[in-house]
């Protein structure tokens, strides 16, 4: 029994030496995210890691954008973010330049405006710059009376069909085209009362 038991031993011992002695490739596609595991004989991508070597390991990445294209616009924005909110001056090409045209098109209500009210609504562009549908509600902040809902709606969009179509180069419009896009919208204007 006991010679069993160092019999598997050694071929355990032996069957890891060969396992490392074959060449790791890695994956090149970078931040693919396939899903791993220590107990896995494939690296991850684009690095791997293990309990048993020490070897790099790939952190998470905070991306500026995620998959989900969300947006936060406020009626006064703040000074230090004054310059995302000018119009770009020439056809939009990344995905920076369509949140500032997004931000420019905003223009919140003057009757029945409450301030702190926050709306936001969900959407996707057509390739050449067009709604594919109306936005379509998603949140409203609690306890607003439809009528005041319905104003805020109501601009959000005439503020969009005021800026179509946008002028987006054929990589973006390509690029966008369908994709859903979230704004938020923040009414953080002081109101008299």
């Amino acid at each position: 029994m006991m010679w069993r038991g160092i019999l598997v031993l050694i071929l355990l011992a032996i069957s890891t030496v060969a396992a490392d002695a074959r060449p790791r490739q890695i994956n090149p596609i970078p931040f693919s995210h396939e899903p791993c595991s220590v107990l896995d004989g494939e690296p991850c991508t684009p690095s791997y890691c293990s309990v048993l070597e020490h070897g790099p390991c790939i952190p998470e990445i905070d991306y500026p954008y995620g998959q989900n294209l969300q947006l936060t616009i406020v009626s006064e924005p703040a000074e230090a973010d004054r310059a995302k909110y000018q119009k770009p001056d020439h056809d939009l090409d990344t995905i920076g330049d369509l949140f500032a045209e997004l931000r420019t098109c905003w223009s919140p209500p003057s009757d029945n405006a409450r301030a702190g009210m926050q709306m936001a609504v969900r959407f996707s562009f057509n390739k050449s710059g067009g709604l594919i549908g109306p936005p379509r509600l998603t949140y409203a902040t609690a306890g607003v009376p439809a009528n005041i809902r319905s104003t805020y709606l109501d601009a959000i969009n005439e503020s969009l069909n005021a800026c179509l179509p946008l002028k987006f180069t054929g990589g973006l419009g390509g690029a966008l085209a369908g994709r859903p896009i979230a704004i938020r919208y923040v009414d953080n204007r002081t109101l008299g009362k």
